[in-house]
């Protein structure tokens, strides 16, 4: 068990993490699990196989309310995201992102329709600064309320819904990005049928002194085991997804990180509400003619995986730098390494060869269609 002594944050669950045996390391100012006794492999093939639960207790949780009803507030929200959040359907989830005024990334976040207002998690690193710009840049009539007495728990993979049927069996209706409240034993939960893996599953806000009782009663069932950050990150990369601070940053726009699908068609040029978002000018340019730069599935052609900061070149004997992967590993479900990084939209086509200096040596790379396994999700 490591002994932290730094001044870290700790998480409704970190008893439950040192009972479960769980190896724990800093990260974005916690004391997280980076993996327990199963060991990082296992955990990442045993969510893909049955279900895994984390704790994401440090990721920001974030509440949005006005009386002037939904509509002045999901157009207020508009003002600072490029989504169409007013057409966000009471009850349901999408993904979104904060912008700057070059057009780049601040976060990417989940926002919710509760019916009677917009509940929001953003990453954990980001969550001061996110709601300083929440309090910053909505008008007066918004209230913006972090949530600090409630734990986040996900649950992932094809047998998440059988487990977490038997606590609330209301799950079982919910499709892929449905968020609900239902009421168990007097206590509110709020469930998202959504996750960060690729796989079929859920997220879960739970009042903090319930978290333990809830992770134990779970991870008590045959198909399911407590999973750390080192696992969580081999699942979010086999699946595609970016993560904050390295695949996308305030220097990336969401049309290189090829996330563009997450702007809908309302928020684009010739949209009702085109615009109106910070970086705008450069984001509906990008959306239309293109981006220089291009966020790519990357697979090294050998059995070395190739981490993050790997850089890239278009030959083998190229003087010239053309990117450098911000995301890589060892993907133990395709059982190879596997990578994302940016390169020059002439070299972004699928099938496409470049090279990748490790230790010295320029190896083979080609670029591959992420997700690099079919995600699971329940339509």
């Amino acid at each position: 068990m490591t002994d932290l002594t730094t001044d870290l944050n700790r998480t409704p669950l970190y008893e439950f993490h040192l009972a479960q045996g769980a190896k724990m390391v800093p990260f974005a100012g916690y004391e997280m699990p980076v993996q327990y006794p199963l060991g990082v492999m296992k955990e990442h093939l045993h969510t893909r196989a049955s279900a895994g639960l984390f704790d994401v207790s440090h990721m920001g949780q974030v509440m949005l309310a006005s009386p002037e009803g939904f509509e002045a507030l999901a157009l207020a929200l508009e003002r600072i995201v490029p989504v169409d959040v007013l057409g966000l359907k009471s009850a349901r989830q999408r993904y979104g992102i904060f912008t700057n005024e070059t057009g780049g990334i601040l976060d990417d976040l989940m926002i919710s329709n509760t019916g009677d207002g917009l509940f929001l998690v953003v990453n954990a690193a980001c969550k001061a600064e996110d709601i300083a710009h929440l309090n910053a840049t909505l008008p007066d009539h918004v209230t913006v309320t972090e949530i600090t007495d409630r734990a986040l728990l996900a649950l992932q993979g094809p047998m998440a819904e059988v487990a977490l049927a038997r606590l609330v069996p209301l799950v079982a209706e919910l499709k892929f990005m449905d968020s609900v409240r239902i009421t168990v034993d007097t206590v509110e939960w709020w469930i998202s049928r959504s996750g960060y893996t690729g796989e079929d599953g859920f997220e879960i806000s739970i009042p903090a002194g319930l978290a333990s009782d809830v992770a134990e009663k779970l991870v008590a069932m045959d198909e399911v085991e407590p999973i750390g950050l080192g696992a969580r990150d081999s699942l979010r990369l086999e699946a595609g997804l970016c993560l904050y601070g390295h695949d996308i940053d305030t220097t990336t726009s969401p049309v290189e990180a090829n996330i563009a699908w997450s702007i809908q068609k309302v928020r684009r040029s010739g949209g009702a509400r085109e615009g109106g978002f910070p970086g705008a000018e450069r984001i509906l340019s990008e959306l239309l003619g293109g981006a220089e730069r291009k966020r790519v599935g990357l697979l090294p052609q050998g059995r070395a995986p190739m981490r993050e900061g790997t850089p890239l070149y278009a030959t083998a004997e190229s003087a010239d730098q053309i990117g450098e992967i911000t995301s890589g590993g060892f993907g133990p479900s395709v059982e190879r390494p596997v990578a994302m990084g940016y390169l020059p939209v002439s070299l972004s086509e699928n099938g496409t060869e470049i090279f990748a200096e490790l230790r010295g040596k320029r190896l083979p790379v080609t670029v591959a269609p992420m997700p690099f396994r079919t995600s699971t999700y329940k339509r």
